[in-house]
């Protein structure tokens, strides 16, 4: 079974539409008009204006080039070349060079004519006109990924929590079983939620930021340290006390791993526990020694962890017309 996206099926109605509006108008050559749409439709709002202002450009400027070589030339094949040898760098020094395939459609259409008239590059416009504007127009709908971009935050959010269930095991037990498959996944799950939440910004004209992408940023910073914790927990051989305070504090720090900003109250639960421990006697053992040592370093970690999340500003899970949604605290 195959499936049908939105990109496909804009594409085909828009393709039909372009057309038959070109058509009904009287365009000669009016099928261009949906093959201008074609190229003219792309993955979001932002890149489709951009698509349709070079590809406009670049037409006008193929509408210059060719009457300044045929007329002034002539019609002879050799001439299309030559007109592309000046014309194809011009539109790379425009920055339109996205236009290119476009405007080689309109200059074979003036040289198909043998002759430069008001109405035919009156005609060829109304076919730039025609298949830019249907495409926009087709753009103007893109379905909203904002469920899609809640999943990911909770799937992210989920792991973390995994993640520190098995530090805390370990900090208790120095016993660990774990296949580490959290680890891959999150990696996953955080890049494809950036490339979407991005994706979202494109979708609107007038958004410059996206909170679910600075959220997600948030998270991959928080992640790296998160990887940089695994070996210091790992390392650590013996069961001391220190181990069951810091896992009894992750205990209680996975339990509010979610959007909001709570970041400074542990902040300040990490700076009191980090007091306690200097008032505690010195270690007996070497083992102790590089246990504590680890654990210090451990607590480090945890308060960029946790600095990291105090710059961000809390969002807040909301109901909107019965979708969930996100916005800022």
């Amino acid at each position: 079974m195959f499936r049908i996206g939105y990109r496909t099926a804009k594409t085909a109605v828009g393709t039909a539409v372009a057309i038959m509006v070109a058509q009904w108008i009287g365009i000669e050559n009016y099928v261009s008009a949906g093959i201008i749409t074609i190229l003219c439709i792309q993955n979001t709002q932002k890149k489709s204006l951009r698509a349709a202002w070079s590809r406009f450009l670049a037409c006008i400027i193929a509408m210059g080039f060719s009457t300044l070589f045929f007329e002034v030339l002539f019609y002879h094949p050799v001439i299309i070349g030559l007109l592309l040898l000046f014309f194809i760098p011009t539109t790379v020094m425009a920055n339109v060079k996205e236009g290119i395939v476009t405007s080689i459609v309109i200059i074979l259409h003036i040289y198909s004519a043998g002759n430069v008239t008001i109405d035919l590059l009156r005609n060829e416009l109304g076919i730039i006109i025609i298949g830019i504007g249907i495409a926009l127009i087709m753009n103007l709908y893109m379905p909203s990924v904002e469920n899609k971009l809640v999943e990911y935050l909770e799937s992210i959010e989920a792991n973390f929590n995994r993640i520190f269930c098995e530090v805390i095991n370990y900090l208790r037990t120095n016993d660990g079983d774990w296949d580490g498959r959290e680890i891959t996944e999150t990696e996953q799950l955080i890049q494809e939620a950036k490339t979407l939440a991005f994706k979202d910004v494109e979708n609107h004209f007038i958004r410059h930021e996206n909170l679910y992408y600075h959220y997600f940023k948030m998270r991959e910073k928080q992640f790296e340290i998160i990887q940089r914790l695994l070996p210091i927990v790992t390392s650590i051989s013996l069961n001391i006390e220190q181990g069951r305070m810091i896992a009894d504090f992750i205990e209680d720090l996975k339990e509010n791993i979610h959007r909001g900003n709570t970041a400074l109250l542990y902040l300040k639960k990490l700076y009191d526990m980090k007091i306690e421990f200097e008032q505690m006697e010195l270690p007996q053992s070497r083992e102790e020694f590089e246990a504590r040592a680890a654990l210090f370093q451990f607590v480090n970690e945890m308060e960029q962890y946790l600095l990291i999340k105090s710059s961000f500003k809390g969002i807040r899970k909301k109901k909107k017309n019965g979708k969930k949604h996100l916005e800022a605290n």
